[in-house]
């Protein structure tokens, strides 16, 4: 059972941690990667280099909405494939532990299942927006 009152806030500080994250990844692509820097890193995995810029867009929206509370529930939903993909196309070869080479597939798993999680138990205290219901 989950605690009543307690539990909304259980899921606002995991909001408020997952859009940190956000927020420093993405930063780490704009100041100390660059952008033109981020753009060739993705070609090099044989990625289109646009996708690069959706990516940087997409962790800071999401890191907004997790972090302010606009619909945070279907914003963590979303953000769901962008960090199962980076299992999928440079973390997933390496090997389970993060700290390999080029880092493992435990930390975006982990940060994957964070997000479906906040997205299972809901908006959480403190949203601004609250997510439509959609029966679940």
């Amino acid at each position: 059972m989950i605690d009543q009152i307690a539990g909304p806030y259980g899921v606002l500080l995991l909001r408020l941690c997952l859009g940190a994250m956000f927020v420093a990844h993405a930063m780490l692509k704009i100041r100390v990667y660059t952008i033109p820097g981020t753009v060739d890193y993705f070609k090099s995995l044989g990625l289109p280099g646009w996708l690069a810029y959706v990516t940087i867009a997409a962790e800071l929206g999401g890191a907004a909405c997790l972090i302010l509370g606009i619909w945070p529930r279907y914003a963590a939903l979303l953000l769901v494939p962008l960090v199962f993909g980076t299992i999928v196309t440079v973390h997933g070869k390496n090997g389970w532990l993060f700290s390999n080479t080029d880092g493992g597939w435990e930390y975006p798993a982990f940060w994957t299942a964070s997000l479906f999680a906040v997205f299972l138990l809901g908006d959480g205290a403190a949203a601004l927006v609250a997510s439509p219901y959609l029966g679940f």
